[in-house]
């Protein structure tokens, strides 16, 4: 199954978080499939960059968001 999910790819104690599609069975940090988008919570507000083209193509494909991307998501909106 095919998710869309973070990867954390920031220093200790300064996350900064890739949104990807990855295979559900790979790890958090591992191979992905492609990246569609960044969140770096560390901003006042948060920043979230998503391609929202990428996103609704790989959705109706059949990728499931998780809970934290799904509110990503309707944030960005």
């Amino acid at each position: 199954m095919v998710k869309i999910r973070l990867k954390r790819v920031g220093a200790k104690k300064a996350p900064f978080y890739h949104i990807v599609v990855a295979d559900s069975r790979s790890p958090r940090d591992g191979k992905i499939i492609e990246q569609i988008g960044t969140y770096d919570p560390m901003k006042n507000p948060a920043e979230i960059k998503l391609d929202n083209e990428k996103v609704a193509t790989w959705i109706k494909n059949g990728a499931q968001p998780t809970d934290t991307v799904k509110a990503l998501i309707n944030k960005a909106k």
